[in-house]
């Protein structure tokens, strides 16, 4: 049986804490607390979004999170360089292990799938600068019916999309929310706890594997 990878690409490859330097330049030694609640506001609007059926792509909640964030912080920044912050956005750097790591994983015989909230050319171009799109068999996007994760139908969409069934495919994410969602909709899933200070939602629902790198993900899997 060929086992399915659908990887969550911001916060699990590409590291979403990356635009903090570009950040300094603004909100000075509060770069990463601006860089932490932009993701926060990101997220929780895809959440409102989809919970409204009331769907814009993942850049304008992006770009909806930076502008609260400026007022928040009382911080001036002016359109051009939110559209050059909004730019930066599409060339984060990746997780120090994921470049290592998922050529391995390609060699084990994974199916690998990049699964994300992005426009599948956002995905497909952070990829691409990255270098590390070639491992991929393909970007499938919450955008194709206008939805984010954890609704239950994104990961119906990529079951379809990867002609996978729910036991011989995984989500890979850093997000807890994410496993969850993937979990409950009965994929399997690895939480990639990338931090000591990391945690869980202490629900009903738990992660098949924690692991603290993607690195440890083919052995994980394997042992499952």
């Amino acid at each position: 049986m060929t086992v399915t990878l659908g990887f969550d690409v911001y916060g699990t490859l590409i590291d979403t804490a990356g635009v903090t330097e570009a950040l300094k330049a603004f909100a000075g030694n509060r770069a990463a607390v601006f860089a932490g609640l932009w993701r926060e506001k990101q997220l929780e609007y895809s959440w409102r979004r989809a919970l409204m059926q009331n769907y814009v792509d993942f850049s304008v909640c992006t770009r909806h999170g930076l502008d609260f964030v400026c007022t928040a912080l009382d911080i001036t920044i002016s359109d051009y360089d939110k559209r050059e912050l909004m730019a930066g956005y599409r060339m984060l750097p990746p997780f120090a292990d994921v470049e290592a790591s998922l050529p391995i994983l390609k060699d084990r015989g994974f199916r690998m799938f990049a699964f994300s909230n992005g426009k599948p050319g956002d995905v497909a171009s952070l990829l691409e600068n990255s270098g590390i799109s070639s491992y991929f068999v393909d970007v499938v996007s919450t955008d194709e019916i206008k939805s984010f994760k954890p609704n239950p139908a994104v990961y119906a969409h990529f079951l379809r999309r990867s002609g996978a069934t729910g036991k011989e495919a995984w989500l890979i994410s850093g997000n807890p929310f994410d496993v969850i969602g993937a979990v409950s909709a009965g994929m399997r899933g690895a939480w990639v706890k990338r931090s000591d200070k990391a945690q869980f939602d202490p629900w009903e629902i738990e992660p098949t594997v924690t692991i603290d790198s993607i690195a440890e993900l083919a052995d994980a899997v394997a042992q499952t």
